[in-house]
């Protein structure tokens, strides 16, 4: 694990209340990251990973949303700690957050070039109109888009451009981290390419921090640099992406590896995970995947696994390999 760390996650825990039950979206979880680090936070449909972002973000709604347990620290502060003031000035400031579906972060009355201009004024304190609306520009041709279409409505702009406009005011501030949740998901192949293309280029450029929020691993070996694996709203694999796509270890990774499409073999059926993952007002006892485990053990029906380093930079959550690495008896992923 990296010693210097611009965010850890320590033991959170978030549930939300609904009249159907308490959803346990987020379960002790654990997580850290350097600066200038690219985190990928990969999980199916319901893991917990937009949830874990918004906690970061203080973004969670209350209610029905709550974090129960654990520390956020940023920086050197606690998030969870400090006042809605002092949250405000890190939201945007320090930490942004690009959502996935461009629409539902712009305001579609609004000008877009006001909408930069917003984050600018509000965090930079501009005192001249004209000096925001000069750096809106800018921002503007830094993601491709030119000064002539400032003024234009989001209706007016194709979804990658509205995407790009977006991660404009996302780096406006030049945040120490940027939040990506799913930002590729909406748009087509070719735009898929050239904006994780212009994210990774712009997150070299300032030298920022990064978690990009995904489903598809092949995003991942483009542009992250460490990964987490996420299941039922805890991380049973966590390494560098290096290690992870060489030596997947939890079976549930092992699952994810293998429903990829192979180039170099002619399979008729892609494998498959089989079942489905719990529902989220569910507290499965023992492993939280061990009804879709094909190594299942009678002791993983029983006992919750701790977490198991295979090296510094890689570790599982899984019975399987308590021999093989270091483990940490009786913690949770």
């Amino acid at each position: 694990m990296s010693e210097e760390k611009l965010l850890e996650i320590k033991d959170l825990c978030v549930t939300y209340k609904t009249d159907d039950g308490v959803v346990y979206a987020v379960n002790h979880l654990n997580l850290e990251l350097g600066p200038r680090e690219t985190l990928g936070f990969v999980g199916e449909t319901g893991a917990g990973k937009t949830t874990t972002a918004k906690a970061i973000m203080r973004l969670l709604p209350i209610p029905p949303g709550k974090v129960t347990q654990g520390e956020i620290i940023f920086d050197g502060k606690d998030l969870l700690k400090i006042s809605g003031k002092e949250m405000r000035k890190v939201q945007g400031e320090e930490i942004s957050m690009i959502f996935q579906d461009p629409m539902t972060s712009l305001n579609p009355v609004v000008r877009v070039a006001d909408q930069i201009m917003e984050m600018l004024r509000l965090h930079k304190h501009y005192n001249s109109k004209k000096e925001a609306y000069e750096e809106a520009c800018q921002l503007l041709n830094m993601v491709g888009i030119k000064r002539e279409r400032a003024n234009d409505y989001p209706y007016q702009f194709s979804g990658g451009m509205k995407q790009r406009v977006v991660i404009a005011i996302a780096l406006a501030c030049n945040p120490k981290l940027v939040i990506a949740d799913e930002p590729t998901t909406a748009l087509d192949v070719t735009i898929q390419a050239q904006v994780l293309r212009l994210m990774k280029n712009l997150k070299d450029k300032f030298g920022t921090s990064m978690i990009l929020i995904t489903h598809d691993l092949g995003v991942v070996a483009q542009i992250c640099d460490k990964v987490a694996i996420m299941y039922a709203g805890s991380i049973v694999e966590y390494a560098t992406k290096e290690k992870l796509y060489t030596n997947p270890s939890h079976p549930y990774t092992k699952g994810l590896f293998n429903s990829i499409p192979k180039l170099d073999v002619n399979e008729e059926w892609l494998e498959e995970i089989h079942g489905l993952p719990p529902e989220p007002t569910e507290q499965i006892p023992g492993c939280i995947f061990n009804p879709r485990c094909p190594n299942c053990m009678e002791r993983c029906k029983r006992e919750k696994p701790g977490i198991t380093y295979l090296d510094d930079q890689h570790y599982v959550s899984c019975f399987l390999f308590e021999q093989d690495g270091q483990a940490e008896k009786g913690g949770e992923a």
